[in-house]
């Protein structure tokens, strides 16, 4: 029976032992933080039900526009509207208990995680609640939680011991005002004025979220536009959104230093501007948690900010050991840790295994409007590496979004010039992370426009933009652009 050793009980840890459960091997899960990792316990679970409860907020502040008035306790009828003083909580309307929303966030964290580890345990596999070092490639010396220290061989090792959030010199959260997105959770009240440093991924989903709350927010971004990683059009729809809800998004600024006042916080950038807010949140990125595990004293590769380098079976320099996850720096997203782990245990114990391919690989963004993406990008296509056309239709041009009072976003497709291949997509739209399947499925199979048009579309439905897209896109309708 092989031995599997796996340092981390993330979505690649946890991942990984329930594959090599299930193939026969003796799995022995090392983790100190608790099952599910960061990822269910303090990321991305709680982020998201934090996000569901916004998503509530939001709809009833535009929901004025659907011809819907809120009664409060005096009987006079309100119009929520975003360009009230008061846009999310009209006064005897709508409250925000807040300490029953951060409860119901980590309730159900916790009872995820303890699905998980439940599952884990029907499966045969032995969780060691400890922290663990190479002493070699083959070994390792494991400290539990109640201080002992055991010795424990493997076969085979997993290293999927994620990341953490990247802190600032100079601005070193205190858990009271300055904030990382881990500790947010613990909030007696909603913050007056939260700062959010860091305009990519995590910064805007939380600035969007505190900002439907009922927060005042401003988003401090170094590039001139928010979410620079992302497609351009997305972005600018996610900008204009922001500005129009009352987010005061502070371009081109590069946090220095953020400091505590008597009352809050400042947030000094490079440039000289100050911004002051009741709390930050530091959302600047995230750092391996590799350094205390002995990657070295066995040779195992990372580069120079502490990633474990892997190829695309999840191999590591060192023969049998293996790496998944933020760990690894591949694309940090919950799925593609998992595949990471999966992918790593078949190859480990001879399954057949197709390499991990970045390619068709499907990413949200949980803002209000989300933003979700698969295949080639923007940015490539115009800067010549692929060859396509592409069509882009606003909602605004549904139907059922017209029904619903959806004004912002758009469906966006690739597709190669002579067959018509699917090579990518972007949708902005409400709920967009379940719309962005279809344009995954044909892009993981190689579907063409011609059938992704020809498939039936519900109407109304926002999926019918897809097949609309796709229709455009069709050859001989090239003469009608």
């Amino acid at each position: 029976m092989t031995r599997i050793a796996i340092l981390g009980g993330g979505p690649a840890g946890y991942e990984a032992a329930l594959v090599g459960a299930q193939l026969g091997a003796e799995v022995t899960l090392v983790d100190a933080d608790g099952i599910g990792g960061a990822c269910v316990l303090t990321d991305c679970v709680p982020s998201k039900t934090l996000i569901a409860t916004a998503e509530v907020l939001t709809s009833l502040a535009e929901a004025g526009t659907l011809g819907v008035r809120l009664f409060g306790d005096d009987g006079r009828p309100h119009v929520a509207s975003w360009d009230d003083p008061d846009p999310i909580n009209p006064p005897d309307v709508v409250d925000v208990d807040v300490p029953r929303v951060f409860d119901r966030v980590k309730r159900l964290a916790a009872a995820q995680s303890a699905d998980i580890r439940g599952g884990l345990e029907r499966h045969g596999v032995r969780i060691l609640r400890g922290r663990a070092r190479f002493t070699s490639p083959h070994r390792l010396q494991v400290t539990t939680a109640e201080g002992d220290r055991a010795r424990l061989d493997a076969d085979v090792i997993l290293i999927a011991v994620g990341a953490t959030p990247r802190v600032l010199p100079g601005s070193e959260p205190d858990g009271d005002r300055i904030l990382t997105w881990r500790q947010l959770w613990d909030l007696p009240a909603l913050p007056e004025h939260l700062v959010v440093v860091g305009s990519g991924v995590t910064g805007a989903e939380f600035a969007s979220a505190f900002r439907a709350l009922g927060s005042r927010v401003s988003l401090v971004s170094s590039r001139d536009r928010v979410l620079p990683g992302e497609d351009p059009d997305a972005a600018e729809v996610i900008e204009d959104v922001f500005k129009r809800r009352g987010i005061d998004v502070v371009s081109k600024a590069r946090a220095e230093v953020v400091r505590r006042t008597a009352d809050g916080v400042e947030v000094v950038c490079t440039d000289g501007r100050v911004i002051a807010g009741s709390h930050a949140l530091m959302a600047v990125g995230s750092v391996p948690r590799t350094e205390p595990l002995g990657l070295e004293d066995v040779g195992i590769t990372t580069d120079k900010g502490g990633f474990v380098q892997v190829d695309r079976v999840s191999r590591t320099s060192v023969s049998n050991v293996y790496a998944a996850g933020d760990c690894t720096g591949v694309l940090m997203l919950a799925s593609v840790a998992a595949m990471q782990g999966r992918i790593a245990m078949w190859h480990a114990l001879g399954e057949g295994v197709q390499p991990l391919r970045l390619g068709v690989v499907s990413a949200n963004v949980f803002t209000d409007p989300e933003i979700a993406t698969v295949g080639v990008s923007e940015k490539r296509v115009a800067a010549g590496e692929v060859s396509a056309r592409e069509v882009k239709l606003p909602l605004r041009t549904n139907p059922r979004a017209k029904m619903q009072g959806i004004s912002d976003g758009f469906v966006k497709l690739f597709c190669r010039p002579g067959s018509g291949t699917v090579l990518g997509g972007v949708i902005v739209a409400p709920h967009a992370s379940e719309l962005i399947l279809p344009v995954s499925l044909a892009v993981q199979h190689g579907l063409t426009v011609d059938q992704v048009a020809h498939t039936f579309s519900i109407y109304p439905s926002l999926s019918g933009s897809l097949t609309e897209v796709a229709r455009q896109l069709m050859p001989q309708a090239e003469l009608t652009f």
